[in-house]
C-alpha cells in the first residue's frame, strides 16, 4: 500500500491542465514501460499495450490523466493576471489561494480577493472566474515579459498522509484513476493473457474528452472499461447518490454502458471479495465512458468509479485501498478474458 501511496503523490505532483499533460505523461509512461510496449500519441495520450496482439478480444482500459486549473487570458498594463476556468475548477475555493502560474518562469502568485470589509456583507458571493485575477508581485512589464495568453496557473496545495488508508492532494481526479491502471499493470505483468490489452492515459478529459474518442478511435477496442473518480460521502450529500471512501470500486450502470460487462464485474467483485457500490445513472455518465461506446462502430464498455471526496478542488481526498481494489477487480476482469 505504501508504494501505491507514492505513486499516487508522484502523479499528482506532476502539473498537467487539459491540452498540456507532457509532465504527468512522461511520469506515467516511465511507470508503464515496465510492462509493456509504451507511446505517448500525437494528443497527449499515454498509450501501453500489453497481451497478445492478435486476439479476437482487445480490451481497453482508460483513465485520464489531466487535471483541472485556469488559463491566462491577459496581461493587465497594473501586473494582474486575468483568468479563466481550464476545465471545472470550483471557484469557491478561488479567493485568497495561493497558486503557481507557469509562465517562461515559474511564478508565485495569489489570487485576488476583496476584503470583507469592503463587501457591503457580499462576501458570501463568489464572482465569475473571468472576472478575478491573479497577482504575481510584478509590474505591468515585468509580468508582460514572463506570462504570456494561454499559460496556465494551479492552486498550491500540499500532499498529506491522513489516517489509515486515505490521502489528500489536488489532481487526484483522475490520477487515482490512472495509478489503478499502473497497478493493475504490475498485477498482470507475469501473466499469460488470452486477450490483447491496452491502457489509454488520456488527455482533455476535463474539457471534453478529446484524448480517449480520438485513442478509441485509433484503438479499435473490442471492449474497454472507463475509470474515473466520483463522488463519496460527505455532510451534506444524499447518501443514494455517492460511494463511500474504503467502499471499495463504484460500478457504473447507465444506458450508454454495457449491461453484461457490468454484471461480470459485479459477479468478479463478489468471487474476490472486492467490497464495492453500485452508481446508478440515467442518463450520460460525464465521463470518458460515453465518448469511447460511441467511438468508430461502437464499443462495449462498462465504467468504474474511485470514490472522492471534495472534487474539482485543491484538496481531494482518496482511499488508497479503494485504488488498489479498483487495480484487483480489473486485473481480474482481463485475467477472465479469453
Amino acid at each position: 500500500m505504501e508504494e501505491l501511496k507514492e505513486l499516487l503523490f508522484a502523479l499528482c505532483a506532476e502539473p498537467g491542465t487539459p491540452g498540456d499533460e507532457c509532465a504527468p505523461a512522461k511520469r506515467a509512461a516511465r511507470e508503464l514501460l515496465n510492462f509493456g510496449e509504451t507511446a505517448v500519441d500525437r494528443m497527449g495520450n499515454v498509450v501501453c499495450r500489453m497481451g497478445k496482439r492478435d486476439a479476437r478480444r482487445h480490451i481497453l482500459l482508460d483513465a485520464h490523466i489531466d487535471q483541472v486549473g485556469l488559463i491566462v487570458t491577459r496581461v493587465e498594463d497594473s501586473g494582474f493576471l486575468r483568468v479563466d476556468r481550464c476545465g471545472g475548477t470550483d471557484r469557491r475555493v478561488l479567493p485568497g489561494s495561493p497558486v503557481t502560474v507557469f509562465g517562461r518562469e515559474t511564478l508565485t502568485g495569489v489570487v485576488c480577493c476583496m476584503p470583507p470589509h469592503l463587501t457591503d456583507g457580499g462576501e458570501d458571493k463568489v464572482e465569475g472566474v473571468d472576472q478575478m485575477a491573479v497577482d504575481v508581485g510584478l509590474t505591468g512589464e515585468e509580468a508582460k515579459a514572463l506570462v504570456f495568453p494561454g499559460d496556465r496557473v494551479l492552486v498550491r496545495a500540499p500532499q498529506k498522509r491522513l489516517l489509515g488508508n486515505r490521502i489528500a492532494s489536488p489532481a487526484l481526479d483522475d490520477r487515482a484513476g490512472c495509478a489503478a491502471l499502473i497497478r493493475c499493470a504490475q498485477l498482470l505483468q507475469e501473466e499469460p493473457l488470452g486477450c490483447a490489452l491496452t491502457i489509454l492515459l488520456s488527455s482533455r478529459e476535463e474539457t471534453g474528452g478529446q484524448g480517449a474518442e480520438t485513442g478509441a478511435f485509433a484503438l479499435e477496442p473490442t471492449e474497454a472499461v472507463a475509470v474515473d473518480v466520483s463522488f463519496a460521502a460527505q455532510p451534506g450529500v444524499d447518501p443514494a447518490k455517492c460511494g463511500k471512501l474504503g467502499g471499495g470500486p463504484m460500478i457504473g450502470i447507465a444506458p450508454v454502458l454495457s449491461r453484461p460487462m457490468t454484471d461480470r464485474l459485479v459477479q468478479l467483485a463478489k468471487e474476490k471479495d472486492i467490497p464495492y457500490t453500485l452508481e446508478i445513472m440515467g442518463g450520460e455518465t460525464g465521463t470518458n465512458a460515453d465518448a469511447i461506446a460511441t467511438a468508430k462502430a461502437g464499443v462495449h464498455t462498462a465504467m468504474v468509479s474511485i470514490p472522492l471526496r471534495y472534487m474539482h478542488t485543491p484538496v481531494e481526498v482518496v482511499d488508497v485501498q479503494d485504488v488498489e481494489h479498483v487495480a484487483q477487480l480489473l486485473a481480474a476482469y482481463v485475467k477472465g478474458a479469453e
